[in-house]
């Protein structure tokens, strides 16, 4: 059974635009779609090839109907020293023509997957609890429609605050309890002020206060700074140009 909790290319432009219009932030939201797949009896040469003429790091491995069979890594393209400690030029060349990928992937059962409906911040987490640099979008258990990365991750995060648009980034410290957000938010809508991002997280070495930060457009860092400041009890810990 996989791991549960691809890579044809769009622009960058292309993909935040899709990610922006596309506002649930799930992973089928932020996968890279239709990726780049191989049969298990393709060559150790033509994965490597792949991999370097379209800088990926990852090449899922599928049968019949793109069903999983496994998944190449960069990493699992590299030959052990002792292995070809013994052989002489011509045999190591030998060798290394008549490797498959079946040779050296991951089996289905050794790579993590998940599905198009999990939320991005499920698969971050997945992603660093388990140390792996992809996860791969399965539908119906074993059918590959995706991969989503660490690149995809960071995107994703990137435009939650607000870049790459201009603005100002300011982050607040305020108590964990209800109704302060209210009342950060009912201030920047008094100024009529917009907000392009925002993240919330519990405040470091703080117990009992959450730290916000939020893009504000249309506004300079003096303006900012003297309407949050009114707030009582709210911090204004960290005010910059951002973009």
């Amino acid at each position: 059974m996989n791991r549960r909790i691809t890579e044809s290319f769009e622009s960058s432009e292309s993909l935040n635009r899709r990610i922006i219009e596309s506002y649930p932030m799930l992973v089928k939201n932020c996968m890279t779609r239709h990726p780049i797949m191989l049969p298990s009896s393709a060559s150790v040469v033509t994965a490597q090839q792949i991999l370097a003429e379209n800088n990926i790091r990852h090449l899922p491995i599928v049968g019949d109907g793109k069903r999983l069979e496994g998944l190449v890594t960069r990493q699992r393209l590299h030959v052990k020293p002792d292995t070809l400690g013994s052989l002489s030029i011509w045999e190591i060349s030998q060798y290394l023509s008549t490797l498959t990928v079946s040779d050296v992937m991951l089996k289905a059962t050794e790579v993590f997957t998940i599905t198009a409906n999990r939320t991005i911040e499920r698969a971050a987490q997945y992603m660093a609890e388990h140390k792996v640099g992809c996860l791969l979008v399965m539908e119906d258990e074993d059918i590959v429609v995706g991969i989503i990365t660490e690149h995809d991750v960071l995107r994703s995060y990137q435009l939650m605050l607000g870049l790459p648009s201009e603005g100002i980034r300011v982050t607040v410290r305020m108590p964990n309890r209800p109704g302060e957000f209210a009342r950060l938010m009912a201030i920047l809508a008094e100024q009529e002020w917009g907000v392009m991002g925002i993240g919330t997280f519990p405040a470091p070495r703080s117990p009992g206060y959450y730290d916000v930060v939020v893009k504000v457009p249309n506004a300079s860092i003096e303006q900012v700074r003297d309407v949050l400041e009114q707030i009582e009890e709210q911090e204004v810990l960290d005010i910059r140009k951002a973009s």
